[in-house]
């Protein structure tokens, strides 16, 4: 395969994963929107987190919230959860790995927020250790996977959401994990701010 059609291929696999999750996942990110919404009016939060590369989705997601997606309106309570390299090596420092989402979320999580996860399915044990503390402390989830949910979706309960991208590679995953994250922006400002750009 030469270059300019390795970068066929990539286009092309991106736009087969986009319209293989617009098919399937429409209503699914509607209701994702609708809870984030149904909670911020609750006078709630949102907390979000992810590894690696799914970290900047998260910080994304909080970026867009905290600032603006496509219109001036108020910020809106979102933490990304052991934000900064200073937090999170003092957390794996000091305690362990498995820690560095869990100990943020129990120190700022209350019952009612919402905690959104970003993955592609990998082996994390600190996403099964915040989802474990989110349980504890009655936050409820929405995971964003891909790779049929990896470790993260058998440790959902019926009433957290999973957004379960079409995908196997990582670099798809997260692609569509952002046009997501898009989504659910807009529609929290739909929602909340009214139509008008």
């Amino acid at each position: 395969m030469n270059l300019h059609d390795l970068v066929n291929q990539h286009f092309s696999d991106n736009i087969q994963t986009q319209q293989q999750t617009m098919a399937h996942l429409c209503e699914m990110i509607e209701y994702a929107g609708q809870r984030l919404v149904t909670c911020l009016l609750n006078g709630q939060k949102i907390l979000t987190c992810g590894n690696g590369r799914f970290a900047v989705c998260a910080q994304l997601l909080a970026a867009l919230l905290l600032d603006r997606y496509e219109r001036e309106r108020p910020a809106l309570p979102v933490i990304a959860l052991a934000e900064g390299s200073a937090t999170l090596t003092a957390i794996a420092n000091s305690l362990h790995f498995d820690e560095i989402y869990a100990k943020p979320l129990r120190a700022l999580g209350q019952a009612g927020d919402i905690l959104v996860i970003y993955s592609d399915g990998q082996h994390a044990p600190n996403l099964g250790k915040v989802i474990k503390n989110a349980h504890d402390q009655d936050i409820q989830i929405i995971a964003l996977t891909g790779n049929q949910g990896g470790m993260v979706a058998p440790l959902l309960r019926e009433t957290d959401i999973e957004i379960r991208i079409p995908a196997q590679t990582s670099a798809r995953i997260m692609e569509t994990q952002v046009l997501i994250t898009h989504c659910l922006c807009d529609l929290i400002d739909q929602q909340l701010f009214g139509g008008g750009l």
